[in-house]
């Protein structure tokens, strides 16, 4: 098979995983080599499901000896097969480096043979890359559930961030779509690569010649949607993996039905609003001071399709209102909604030498149509709601402050292969 033929089967079947996000790093020596994890310089595409790729993104194989539900590579399903050789990764990488395509690699694999037998290739290709090639660029490589732990240290010295696909929120959901895949398997690697991080910082502290350990650190994605999970046990998982994993980021990927399986939902269409709410709860999560139980209960345990989670969570706390810009903290200011994190520690430095306007909040970057049913500049209101949810609910609407919609999808580019024709 001609590798163009293998580019185009294994760039395709790699377009379900979300997890390819860049966030640079910074190596040492980089400046003499080829590449650079920082700068950017790159032709952005967008895959076919309107995301978008800044990487060459591909499986090394998409010949999988598992058999899970979701999954378009299942072994049971029919469909082209094809296997790169390291070598050919590293040439393919290279090459659309210097024509300016991509800024660095993913790289992630169905499992071929074995756990090891996969892990141990794509480690090949990264330490191809960074020995004999010399690449500084950015290097994601997706970690095989079950792969031996000398491997994943390995892993993590050559590539800038390295990710293990937890996939689904529960062990039952795992043992029903995809029994040959267990939760410790995930999670060990998971743990290993956390501590391994945290003691590579260590190390830095005291050396700056220390081997830098996955510097852009681990990541993870989940499927929304294939289970029957609640949206409250995502988040309650999702917090338990910051707090424990150190993990950098999770991802929420919308179930796409690619397979007629009856162990799998029968949807219409990717629940895209669902996957756009849980990144705006895991925003919360992650730099606004919330907890799960504070977003979501066993009550109402799914995010509302009509607010934006911070603004739901106001709605159901009027009591917490309204919050005095000029006196309020830090953490209280990001609480409201309209305020994000930018805009509250750009009042809390302004309110040191002049007493806050409402003209000077637009400046600032509050967002007015929502913030303004939810504080007080001097004591003065700017809307008289009291504390009547569904009054206020209703000015929201009719405001057009239900936060963010969904972006229209990008219009379509060319796939990676297609820049040759």
């Amino acid at each position: 098979m001609e590798t163009l033929e293998k580019l185009q089967i294994l760039s395709g079947a790699a377009r379900y995983d979300a997890s390819c996000a860049s966030s640079g790093s910074r190596r040492q020596d980089a400046s003499c080599g080829t590449g650079n994890t920082s700068q950017g310089g790159i032709c952005h595409s967008w895959s076919d499901d309107g995301r978008c790729i800044s990487l060459l993104k591909i499986l090394l194989s998409n010949d999988c000896i598992y058999d899970c539900a979701y999954c378009v590579n299942r072994a049971t399903n029919p469909v082209p097969r094809a296997s790169f050789s390291a070598r050919e990764v590293v040439e393919l990488t290279m090459e659309f480096y210097r024509r300016n395509y991509i800024e660095g690699l993913f790289l992630s694999s169905a499992v071929m043979q074995s756990p090891d037998h996969t892990m141990e290739r794509m480690v090949g290709v990264a330490e191809l890359l960074r020995t004999e090639e010399r690449f500084g660029g950015y290097i994601h490589l997706k970690i095989i559930p079950g792969s031996s732990s000398a491997l994943v240290r390995k892993a993590g010295l050559y590539a800038d961030r390295i990710s293990v696909n937890i996939e689904l929120p529960s062990q039952e959901s795992l043992r029903r779509l995809a029994p040959q895949k267990h939760k410790q398997a995930i999670l060990e690697p998971m743990s290993l690569i956390g501590r391994q991080i945290q003691e590579s910082m260590l190390e830095r502290k005291a050396s700056r010649h220390a081997p830098r350990f996955a510097p852009a650190g681990q990541s993870t994605q989940m499927i929304i949607g294939a289970s029957p999970e609640s949206d409250l046990q995502i988040l309650r998982l999702s917090e338990g993996l910051y707090r424990k994993m150190h993990l950098k980021r999770v991802y929420y990927s919308a179930f796409v039905p690619v397979n007629a399986d009856n162990r799998l939902p029968v949807l219409a269409s990717p629940p895209l609003l669902r996957e756009h709410r849980l990144y705006q709860a895991d925003w919360l999560l992650r730099f606004y001071g919330f907890s799960a139980g504070e977003i979501l209960s066993d009550d109402a345990p799914n995010l509302d399709e009509t607010f934006d989670p911070k603004t739901s969570w106001a709605l159901r706390h009027p009591e917490f209102f309204p919050v005095e810009i000029n006196r309020a903290d830090y953490g209280t200011l990001l609480r409201v909604p309209g305020i994000g994190v930018t805009s509250a520690r750009r009042i809390v430095a302004a309110r040191r030498f002049s007493v806050i306007t409402p003209e000077g909040l637009k400046r600032i970057g509050v967002v007015m149509k929502r913030a303004k049913y939810f504080i007080t500049c001097s004591g003065r209101p700017f809307e008289k709601t009291g504390r009547q949810p569904e009054l206020l609910r209703s000015r929201l609407l009719i405001g057009d402050g239900a936060g963010e919609s969904i972006p229209e999808p990008p219009p379509k580019q060319l796939s990676l292969p297609g820049l040759f024709a």
